[in-house]
């Protein structure tokens, strides 16, 4: 019964916000409370609770709780939550060249993100978001690879895409990746993407497919157009005051929390990835595997010049040479 009311207490103690001494983080992300990215911040969240005997907890808010992604970028950079975890284009508004991160075609795969984000560049890129905003990268995620969904017609070669209303996410990257292909990019956060593919205020979208499955989105989709045309990482971001108040033990074993939980995602969502394609076919959506080279090569004689001077003189190069 003591261990009862002492867990019951604790619940309690949380719900207010921590008792005294204790260290509550709030982490916002803006996927569903189902998403394997929200799943890995509450694992991170009981890792961490478990490695500092409760001295310091995460409460996490899925589903855009906490407000839009830009919302919540700016709220820890301010200091009024703890943490975000964001696609790097969205974290362009604070430093414009951290946005090549989640470049169409800037990727190999999952390790070559890991490798470039705990290296040197990663490294750079959190000096300088800890000098101009006071926020310090804590990790990345992967995300997975993104891929068209549409309703009207079916996409088989970029030319299909002229005229077509596809919504990105609210950066400039995105826009420019759809204008190139002759789309009409429509931005709007995530969370009022599902109601907009019903209603036919955009002909599709573009996310990774544990997203698509999470949102629903292959509920009001026709076709799934597997053109894996960008790999995104997702970046962990943490206010720098908020770090700094943590004692070096905790601050070890926020960072060991966060490794094993990044481990965890990772091969979650590749397994998920794995699945799913067929999966989307069993109910009935129509999967078109283009040549993507064909998506790919317009992106890649447009974006890295048209962006050189936002993302800085070979910082692509740089990035192409981690291995």
């Amino acid at each position: 019964m003591r261990r009862f009311l002492a867990a019951a207490m604790a619940a309690f103690m949380i719900a207010q916000g921590g008792w005294a001494g204790q260290i509550v983080l709030k982490w916002g992300c803006v996927m569903a409370p189902t998403h394997i990215v929200s799943q890995t911040i509450d694992r991170i969240g009981k890792d961490l609770a478990g490695k500092t005997n409760n001295e310091v907890i995460i409460q996490g808010y899925p589903g855009g709780q906490l407000g839009s992604s830009h919302d919540m970028i700016e709220a820890v950079s301010m200091g009024m939550q703890e943490f975000v975890i964001e696609g790097s284009g969205n974290i362009g508004s604070y430093l414009p060249s951290i946005s090549i991160l989640e470049s169409p075609y800037v990727w190999r795969d999952a390790d070559h993100i890991s490798k470039t984000i705990e290296g040197p560049i990663g490294q750079d890129f959190s000096k300088q978001l800890i000098a101009k905003a006071g926020m310090r990268i804590m990790g990345a995620f992967y995300y997975g690879s993104r891929h068209i969904t549409s309703t009207v017609r079916e996409i088989r070669h970029p030319a299909d895409l002229v005229g077509f209303k596809l919504r990105v996410p609210e950066n400039e990257v995105f826009l420019a990746m759809a204008e190139t292909w002759g789309a009409k990019p429509t931005p709007m956060t995530l969370n009022e993407l599902y109601l907009a593919l019903k209603q036919n205020v955009v002909d599709g979208q573009e996310n990774p497919l544990p997203t698509i499955e999470s949102s629903k989105f292959d509920e009001v989709q026709k076709y799934l157009i597997l053109t894996g045309h960008i790999i995104t990482p997702l970046i962990v971001l943490m206010n720098e005051n908020a770090y700094q108040k943590l004692s070096d033990p905790q601050k070890k074993a926020l960072r060991d929390a966060m490794a094993e939980g990044i481990a965890w995602n990772n091969r979650e969502i590749q397994k998920r990835e794995d699945e799913l394609a067929e999966i989307f076919a069993s109910r009935g959506m129509i999967v078109i595997r283009p040549d993507r080279e064909e998506f790919r090569k317009p992106i890649l004689d447009v974006l890295p010049a048209k962006f050189v001077n936002t993302w800085g003189k070979g910082t692509w190069e740089r990035i192409q040479a981690v291995q």
